[in-house]
């Protein structure tokens, strides 16, 4: 056990080690501002890779769900040859939008308004009454395809033409998550939560437990929010651990509520490590769970987030799984971090909003919004 401590600990570095003094928030308009956001949408969102989803949500060929990105609506969808593809949810016909319902299962892809067909592929099939139509080919007019790519089981699209493939933009992550068997996981729980505050107080919240002890007491309980310790403290994947008390787990009854999503020791139950993965996924990795935020930014006031609770298969086969007892928990601890993200957002449309400073504890906080900044330039 000792071991394992000196292990973690000279893999982590405290916050407090990494905060650049006199960083404060950002400035009002970067919460409030329809311009800021546009530019964010054609910055950020249209030309970074942006998670969409996991494929056990596509696990059989035909299956399918609709993602938004950057005001652009996908259809991501399994093929016959179980390959996942990622198009752009219009008709090469009169651009109707093809895919109504936000998951499904479909043995072809067919528009609604004149019928063309679609392979699950992206070829035309059918197009009714155009073979009257001189030169037309339906080798001409497949889907518009979305670059897609897939990273520990988790499906990212990126909307630009010029872009650095995903294996090498995440390349500094290679490994790191391996023991957590992210591929494999299933969500037992999708929760969606339309709150009302711009996406960056989200990303800057989740950063932090500076809050922790007022905001979540029942959190505070079972992992001390002074034991936070960082491994990734610069760039776009930021985070580390916290502690969690002997014998305890994240759960309503503080028990675990699920087999092991991977292989670890007795000493590695007591961690829980929290990442952010620039520009839209937090990723929190427990003992028995992991959970998963994807964030999707609707204006600059709004934010709708989609939680998911993975957990590993075999622990869907067992009598004694209790996902309930983490999905509640984590409803309980989501709804306190969206209210106070509420009333920031309430907060800082005031005229008598200033930039105030970030104590030693949010270094984690100002190194995203720096990384942001760099962004946005």
């Amino acid at each position: 056990m000792q071991a394992t401590q000196t292990r973690v600990a000279r893999t982590f570095r405290k916050t407090t080690e990494t905060f650049a003094a006199g960083a404060k928030t950002l400035a009002q308009r970067y919460f409030v501002s329809p311009e800021i956001f546009a530019r964010e949408q054609a910055n950020i969102f249209s030309k970074q890779w942006v998670l969409v989803g996991h494929q056990s949500q596509i696990a059989q060929a035909g299956d399918y769900f609709t993602a938004d990105v950057a005001r652009e609506s996908l259809i991501i969808v399994r093929d016959k040859r179980g390959e996942i593809h990622g198009f752009y949810n219009v008709c090469r016909h009169r651009g109707s939008r093809l895919v109504e319902n936000r998951n499904g299962h479909v043995s072809a892809i067919q528009c609604p308004y004149h019928a063309w067909t679609y392979g699950l592929d992206g070829p035309l099939l059918g197009a009714p009454h155009m073979d009257d139509v001189p030169g037309f080919d339906k080798a001409d007019y497949p889907l518009h395809p979305v670059h897609l790519a897939l990273w520990e089981g988790f499906i990212f699209v990126n909307l630009a033409d010029s872009l650095t493939p995903l294996d090498k933009w995440l390349a500094p992550l290679t490994g790191k998550f391996f023991r957590w068997n992210l591929p494999a996981l299933r969500s037992a729980k999708r929760i969606a939560y339309d709150v009302q505050a711009n996406w960056k107080l989200i990303f800057e919240n989740y950063s932090e437990c500076y809050h922790c002890a007022g905001v979540h007491p029942e959190l505070s309980k079972i992992s001390p929010s002074d034991s936070a310790e960082n491994d990734l403290t610069e760039g776009p994947f930021l985070g580390g651990f916290m502690r969690i008390a002997s014998d305890k787990s994240l759960t309503m009854s503080s028990k675990t509520c699920a087999l092991p999503v991977g292989d670890f020791g007795n000493e590695d139950f007591r961690f829980v490590f929290y990442y952010s993965i620039f520009p839209n996924m937090l990723l929190s990795l427990h003992p028995d769970y992991v959970m998963v935020h994807q964030l999707e930014a609707q204006s600059p006031e709004r934010t709708l987030l989609l939680c998911d609770w993975f957990f590993h298969p075999e622990a869907f086969k067992r009598s004694d799984f209790d996902p309930d007892d983490a999905i509640k928990f984590w409803d309980m601890v989501n709804r306190q971090d969206w209210h106070v993200c509420e009333l920031s957002q309430q907060g800082i449309s005031s005229r008598a909003y200033k930039p105030g400073p970030y104590s030693a504890r949010e270094s984690i906080p100002a190194a995203w919004d720096d990384y942001y900044l760099r962004q946005m330039s």
